[in-house]
């Protein structure tokens, strides 16, 4: 299982992102408001002098527009991570551009939950498999 994170800046393709994944079976994100860290210390009224990077972002910054980002995390198969780069990436446009946002992927030791377990195909895994998965990775990761 793997966990893939997206910090996203264009908070208005949210929706239609979402739609996507919906679409090509990749279901159960978790969506947090954000705010990262420069934004956070320019509004606290901090100066160049005292952190040196804002000169080179304080344009992105001024615009009251954007003052939060959306976290989505989603615990998914790892044969579905090629399809929800690709889709991010149809969706908000090119990672390239400035303040467009963040993604990676996190491997995971450990993940349970409902509707965690399904195959490529939308169907639950049966639980005799769980059941063999646990005993591969047990104690994995945990204490």
């Amino acid at each position: 299982m793997k966990l893939f994170v997206l910090i996203l800046n264009r908070v208005e393709k949210l929706d239609e992102l979402m739609t996507a994944f919906a679409h090509e079976k990749i279901c159960g994100a978790t969506i947090l408001d954000s705010t990262g860290m420069a934004r956070e210390l320019y509004g606290s009224h901090h100066d160049e002098e005292e952190i040196s990077f804002f000169g080179s972002i304080r344009k992105y910054l001024n615009d009251d527009n954007k003052k939060t980002s959306k976290t989505i995390l989603t615990v998914m198969r790892e044969d579905q991570i090629d399809t929800v780069i690709r889709i991010t990436e149809e969706v908000v446009g090119s990672f390239d551009r400035p303040d467009t946002g963040i993604m990676f992927v996190i491997p995971l030791d450990f993940a349970m939950g409902k509707g965690l377990f399904v195959d490529e195909n939308g169907e639950k895994i049966h639980n005799e498999n769980l059941k063999e998965d646990k005993k591969n990775n047990s104690g994995k990761g945990r204490k």
